[in-house]
């Protein structure tokens, strides 16, 4: 197919190009650039698909999404109490509204018993209709500690590394270590106390790395974060830098964490302002500086945002980019970031992630131009993964 558009954003050095196509064939992009130069190479008779007044881009990747939670207030609650089945149905479902709403890869960084794993496949194998997606299965948490109904929980060193191996068995594209404890389990450690020693989470990287799996460390505790950099972990989750109930960024810790070339999800819910206003205005925007703050030290930045947790629902991604747009990065910014180099962050940069020739075709088309307002990016025309095109029906106003 050949799909056109009045700007093309491929999120490579070469820059936006005014009036530009794509050329897809065998779920590959095979050209790139200037309408005219990429309309000559297509075959007579290519499909096309042509947007004069939209944005064509790489489709978009969340990097923090559990599709195993449904969004709403008791949804976790809900998880415990459900089957399997039912559970995949419903996940399934959330992975449909994910690909609709232009998302062509997700990072899925906690489910129970694996069902991510077989969502995987399923979607994989064409069975379901879905974004790729890369399952770390059942999180790794203390007994008892945060999000331990989920099934991943372990006592010491000797269990995390089984339990890293089990996981490597089982096919896991990567592992999730819950290395502070959390808001949403109750009786556990909290937002900013640790679960794991900087031993207990060295040990786990290095079982995983052996193994090759990447890490991902929920780190929202100063402490956490600074024994998750200096176990060399992956990626950071959340990353709110807290000591008790202040506010505790480290300069230092910062500059570890971009100099390992770890990436940073902050995980911004596409409904942060009402989070803003529950939490309190002062000290959201508080939390919410440490964004820029991150992004001047050369930290690593990428788009993920939580979905499942309650609030944080998955047919609106490109709606926690209003933050960033709020805080001033550039909108071509906030582009790579949920593009290339979220893909690079994944260990997929070589696959997908931006416009180039020999790449998978995982596209998007937006209504309108993505480089003066995100706001487009929350009205997909055209969703293409693998070289496959959908037309999303209409969000929801």
């Amino acid at each position: 197919m050949l799909v056109t558009a009045g700007l093309l954003v491929t999120a490579t050095p070469d820059g936006p190009v005014r009036d530009g196509a794509v050329l897809v064939g065998e779920g590959l992009i095979r050209a790139a650039g200037p309408r005219e130069r990429v309309e000559a190479l297509a075959p007579p008779g290519t499909p096309r698909h042509d947007y004069p007044g939209g944005t064509l881009l790489p489709g978009l990747i969340n990097c923090h999404v559990h599709l195993v939670f449904d969004a709403s207030m008791d949804g976790m609650g809900k998880v415990r109490e459900a089957d399997d089945l039912s559970l995949f149905l419903g996940m399934a479902d959330r992975a449909r509204r994910l690909l609709d709403s232009g998302v062509t890869t997700v990072r899925d960084l906690g489910d129970r018993g694996g069902l991510s794993l077989r969502l995987r496949d399923a979607i994989a194998a064409g069975l379901l209709r879905g974004p790729r997606v890369l399952a770390a299965g059942p999180p790794l948490t203390v007994p008892g500690g945060h999000c331990w109904y989920l099934g991943g929980e372990v006592g010491d060193e000797a269990a995390l590394r089984a339990a890293v191996r089990a996981r490597a068995e089982q096919g896991a594209d990567l592992v999730k270590l819950m290395v502070s404890g959390g808001q949403t389990t109750s009786g556990g450690a909290g937002m900013s106390e640790s679960q794991f020693t900087p031993e207990q989470v060295r040990a786990t990287v290095e079982e995983a790395h052996r193994l090759g799996l990447p890490v991902a460390a929920h780190a929202h505790g100063t402490e956490a974060i600074a024994a998750s950099a200096a176990a060399g972990v992956d990626t950071i989750e959340h990353c709110t830098w807290l000591t008790g109930d202040a506010y505790d960024p480290r300069e230092d810790v910062a500059a570890l964490i971009a100099s390992r070339g770890i990436a940073v999800c902050p995980t911004t819910s596409p409904g942060w302002r009402a989070m803003a206003r529950w939490i309190g205005e002062e000290r959201a925007a508080l939390l919410q500086s440490r964004l820029p703050w991150m992004r001047d030290l050369g930290v690593r930045l990428v788009m993920g945002t939580d979905a499942g947790l309650p609030g944080s629902v998955f047919d609106d991604f490109a709606g926690s980019f209003t933050l960033y747009e709020e805080l001033g990065f550039s909108h071509e910014r906030i582009i790579e970031m949920a593009t290339a180099d979220a893909a690079d962050a994944l260990g997929i940069g070589g696959e997908t992630g931006r416009i180039a020739e020999g790449l998978r075709a995982d596209l998007l088309v937006t209504d309108g131009d993505a480089l003066t307002g995100v706001e487009a990016l929350r009205r997909p025309l055209l969703v293409v993964k693998d070289g496959v095109a959908h037309v999303p029906p209409p969000r929801p106003e």
